[in-house]
């Protein structure tokens, strides 16, 4: 029941923050808001009582994967929120959030207990580090996207449908360098943190299981353009579409790995 109510009012919230983008009115704006927090507060008490059931994390395939993250997204957004005010960002993020834990309903899951092996203090660190990290580049992917459709309407010199309508270039790309300062950190704490899992559970640190050589991939992407905007003041434009390239890598590390690939892993 948590679970359908969780959908609902994350269908609701889109669908109003999408209205939003359209009409930007005090009304809305309020009924988004609410939409969203209840919503998220109800897929609390939903994870909340999965772990209480299982004993653990409800992340062990991928259905509980896909709400998690949902869940994380969700948390960061109105984390980020209280900095910024960019009720806009909402419109481009809640479908993404609805997307996932859509997929997470309809896709077949096990409800299968850890395998005990698995079982270590190190499993909590690596799972929230790791999730944490992917809500982060899902914010900078989408602050990304806005950023190229206001240079587009910058560079056009064409005061289109977006450019009332979305923060400034520098408030945006501000926002994409914040989320993937905040990202990388925890990316690599959860490639650590799994490495070390992996070595209590398996007797080795790395073994280039698929998810492991996904991961460091994912992580090359961020570091290149961390380091480019750090060293050779990689801003705007390039960032942008390398924010939104890292976050394809990471989804495909995150859900096509799982999917495609053969690993120990697979699990999760």
């Amino acid at each position: 029941m948590l679970f359908k109510i969780t959908l609902v009012l994350y269908f609701l919230a889109t669908l109003t923050y999408l209205i939003c983008l359209y009409r930007q009115r005090p009304l809305f704006t309020r009924a988004a808001t609410a939409f969203l927090v209840g919503g998220f507060i109800t897929h609390s008490f939903e994870l909340f009582s999965q772990c209480l059931d299982l004993g653990q994390a409800p992340v062990t395939n991928l259905p509980q994967s896909l709400s998690f993250f949902s869940w994380t997204l969700v948390a960061i957004y109105l984390l980020l929120q209280l900095k910024y005010h960019v009720i806009v960002l909402g419109s481009f993020l809640t479908p993404l959030a609805l997307i996932s834990i859509l997929i997470s309903a309809v896709l077949p899951g096990s409800k299968e207990p850890l395998d005990p092996i698995l079982r270590s203090y190190w499993f909590p660190i690596h799972v929230a580090s790791a999730f944490l990290g992917n809500g982060f580049f899902g914010l900078a992917f989408c602050s990304g996207i806005m950023y190229l459709l206001q240079e587009h309407q910058v560079k056009g010199k064409k005061m289109g449908f977006f450019y009332h309508r979305l923060p400034s270039l520098r408030i945006l790309d501000e926002m994409n360098y914040r989320c993937l300062t905040l990202g990388f950190p925890l990316l690599t704490l959860g490639i650590i943190s799994g490495a070390i899992w992996a070595e209590y559970a398996w007797g080795s640190y790395w073994n280039w299981d698929p998810k492991q050589t996904w991961s460091l991939i994912t992580w090359l992407v961020y570091a290149a353009l961390l380091h480019g905007r750090l060293t050779f003041g990689w801003r705007g434009r390039r960032a942008a579409i390398l924010s939104i390239l890292g976050f394809s890598v990471m989804l495909f590390t995150f859900v096509g790995v799982n999917l495609f690939l053969k690993g120990a892993h697979n699990f999760i």
